[in-house]
C-alpha cells in the first residue's frame, strides 16, 4: 500500500474538491477537537472521468444562482472547431455555497433530454466549493443541434436558510472518431407517448428515478406498515420497485438505488466532506426494451409509463423522467419483429410488524420478469432475451420515541441480457447489490449519534459461446460515525465525526482502488492500491 499527497489525480475525479489540489492530507495535530465554521470541500474516492488527448472545445450550458424554484432557461449551441462527431463529451458542474442550507435536488435538461441529475452538499458558514463531472457521450445526438436548456436546483433562501447555490455547467467536446453512442435520443410526449424510428434495432429506456421532496418517500427505505407506531408509514412497508410499461404491458422492473442525501439520517455531519454513493451524480436505471422493438416500430405512437410500486396512493415524492435511446439499422427503412416471451412472476412483498419495547418490521420482497423478442434486420434475425430478478430484505428496529432507530437492509437486482444473431450469442450478466446498515440514538445531553455503512456493489460478466470475454467488479463502501447536540444553535452543537469511503473497481480493463478518510471535516488520509 502506498500513501500519497493528494495532487492532480483528484483534478478529474467524478466529484472534485477545489481546495484539495496540491494539499497534503492533514496530520493528527491539524485535526480540531470538533467541527468549526469551515471544513474541507466535498470529495469522493470515485475514479476520474478519463479524457482523450488532442483537440477539445468547451461550451457553457448554464450559469445561474438558485434562490428559489425558478428554473434557469437558456440556449445551447454546438461547439465550433470540433466537428459534429466526438470521441467523448464530458459535463462538468462547478458550484459554491456558504451560510446555512439544506441539501437540494437538481436536474439539467438539454432539448428536453435529462442529461444530469444531482443533489447538493450542505455548506459551512465560511463557504464550500465543489465540482462534479459526468460522461454524457451517449447524448451526442441531442448535442449536435441547438437546443433549449432548462436547469433547476430548487432552493429556499430566507433569514434562516441563507445559502444561495451558485453553479456553472460546461460541456467539453473531444474531437475524434465518434464513440459508440445511440443514433437517437428521444423523450416522451406530455401524454407519455413515443414514436420510435421504424428501423430501430435496439431500444433502451433510462429513468432517473429519485425519491425526494422532503416527504417520507425521501426515506422510503425506513417506511413501515400503517399499524406500526412510526413517523413514516406505507401500507406495504419499504419495498419499492421501479416499473416501466409499454402500452400497459410490464416491460421492465428494477430496484431503486437507496440514495442517502447530504442531510440523511438526521445527521449532516456524516456528509459534509464525503457524500453517500451516487448522491451528486444520480445514475439512471436502464431497461433494455429491444424485445418490444417489433411493437414499437410500426410508425405509430405508443404509451410508455413508469410507476413506483409501494408508494402510498395519492402520495407524491418520486420523480421518474424517461429518455429513450435508439440504435438504428442504417441499411433498412423498417425493422420488423415480434415479442415472443412475456413471463411475469408473482410480486412477493411481506412486511411484518412485531410490537414490543423494541418494535420490529421485517421485510422480504422479490419479483422476476423475463421478456424476449426478435427483430429482422439487414444483417439477419436477432433475438434478445432479458431476465431481471429483484429481492429486498430488511430489518427495521426502533424504540418508543424512535430512539434508537436502526435499519439493516439489502437489495439485489440481477439482470441477464442475451442477443442471439449476427454472430455468436452474446450475454451480459449484471449482479447489483445495495446495502444500508445504520443506527441513530439520542443520549444524555441531547447528543445524537449515528453510525452508518452504505454499499454500492456490482459484478458484470460478458460472455460468448460459454466463454467469458470481459468482466468487472465494483465495491463502493461508505462508513460514517458522527455525534452532535440537537435542539441548540449551530455554534453550540459540538459536533465530531469520522467518515471514510473506499472505491474499488477492477476487472479485465484494469484496477482502481482509492480510499479517503476525514475527521471533524478535515481530510486526514488518502491512499491508493492496485
Amino acid at each position: 500500500m502506498k500513501r500519497r499527497i493528494i495532487m492532480s489525480m483528484l483534478a478529474g475525479a467524478t466529484l472534485l474538491a477545489g481546495t484539495l489540489l496540491g494539499a497534503p492530507a492533514a496530520q493528527s495535530a491539524d485535526v480540531p477537537t470538533e467541527f468549526g465554521t469551515d471544513w474541507h470541500d466535498p470529495a469522493t474516492a470515485a475514479p476520474p472521468v478519463t479524457k482523450p488527448s488532442g483537440r477539445s472545445c468547451q461550451v457553457t450550458v448554464a450559469e445561474a444562482q438558485f434562490r428559489d424554484f425558478t428554473p434557469y432557461r437558456g440556449t445551447y449551441t454546438p461547439p465550433q472547431g470540433c466537428g459534429d462527431s466526438w470521441s467523448k463529451v464530458v459535463l462538468r458542474l462547478d458550484g459554491k455555497v456558504k451560510g446555512r442550507q439544506f441539501d437540494r435536488l437538481g436536474y439539467l435538461h438539454i432539448g428536453g433530454v435529462e442529461v444530469f441529475r444531482t443533489s447538493t452538499p450542505q455548506p459551512s458558514p465560511d463557504g464550500i466549493e465543489w465540482s462534479v463531472e459526468k460522461d454524457v457521450t451517449r447524448y451526442s445526438d441531442t448535442l449536435r443541434e441547438s437546443q433549449d436548456v432548462e436547469m433547476l436546483i430548487g432552493n429556499v433562501v430566507d433569514d434562516t436558510y441563507t445559502g444561495i447555490l451558485d453553479v456553472k455547467v460546461t460541456l467539453t467536446f473531444y474531437a475524434g472518431r465518434q464513440a459508440a453512442a445511440p443514433d437517437r435520443v428521444l423523450t416522451l410526449a406530455d401524454d407519455g407517448g413515443i414514436t420510435t424510428p421504424r428501423n430501430s434495432e435496439r431500444i433502451v429506456a433510462e429513468v432517473y428515478a429519485t425519491g425526494s421532496g422532503g416527504g417520507c418517500e425521501e426515506y422510503w427505505y425506513l417506511t413501515v406498515p400503517s399499524e406500526a407506531p412510526y413517523s413514516c408509514q406505507a401500507d406495504g412497508g419499504p419495498y419499492r420497485e421501479v416499473q416501466i410499461k409499454v402500452d400497459g404491458q410490464l416491460a421492465g422492473i428494477a430496484a431503486p438505488f437507496p440514495t442517502v442525501w447530504t442531510g440523511g439520517w438526521s445527521n449532516p455531519f456524516l456528509w459534509y466532506v464525503i457524500p453517500g454513493p451516487r448522491a451528486f451524480d444520480i445514475k439512471p436505471i436502464e431497461y433494455d426494451l429491444t424485445p418490444f422493438a417489433g411493437i414499437l416500430n410500426d410508425g405509430r405512437p405508443h404509451q410508455v409509463e413508469v410507476s413506483v410500486v409501494g408508494v402510498p396512493e395519492g402520495q407524491s415524492g418520486w420523480s421518474t423522467p424517461v429518455n429513450v435511446l435508439v440504435w438504428q439499422d442504417a441499411k433498412s427503412t423498417q425493422v420488423t419483429g415480434k415479442l415472443t416471451t412475456h413471463k411475469v412472476g408473482e410480486l412477493s412483498n411481506s412486511s411484518t410488524y412485531t410490537p414490543g419495547s423494541e418494535h420490529h418490521v421485517d421485510t422480504e420482497g422479490d419479483h422476476r420478469l423475463t421478456v424476449a423478442g426478435y427483430v429482422d434486420t439487414s444483417h439477419g434475425r436477432v433475438t434478445t432475451t432479458v431476465t431481471r430478478s429483484l429481492a429486498h430484505t430488511s430489518v427495521h428496529r426502533w424504540a418508543d420515541g424512535e430512539n434508537p432507530d436502526a435499519l439493516d437492509a439489502t437489495w439485489t437486482d440481477d439482470e441477464s441480457v442475451t442477443a442471439d444473431g449476427r454472430g455468436p450469442a452474446h450475454t451480459t450478466r449484471t449482479h447489483r447489490t445495495y446495502t444500508m446498515d445504520g443506527t441513530t440514538t439520542i443520549g444524555a445531553g441531547d447528543r445524537l449519534h449515528t453510525v452508518l455503512t452504505l454499499g454500492d456493489r456490482a459484478a458484470v460478466t460478458e460472455s460468448s459461446q460459454g466463454r467469458r470475454t470481459a468482466w468487472s467488479r465494483l465495491d463502493d463502501t461508505y462508513t460514517g460515525d458522527a455525534t452532535y447536540t440537537i435542539n441548540v444553535p449551530r455554534d453550540q452543537r459540538h459536533a465530531v465525526g469520522t467518515t471514510s469511503e473506499r472505491y474499488r473497481l477492477y476487472g479485465s480493463d484494469g484496477c482502481y482502488d482509492r480510499s479517503l478518510t476525514t475527521v471533524q471535516g478535515v481530510l486526514t488520509e488518502e491512499r491508493s492500491d492496485c
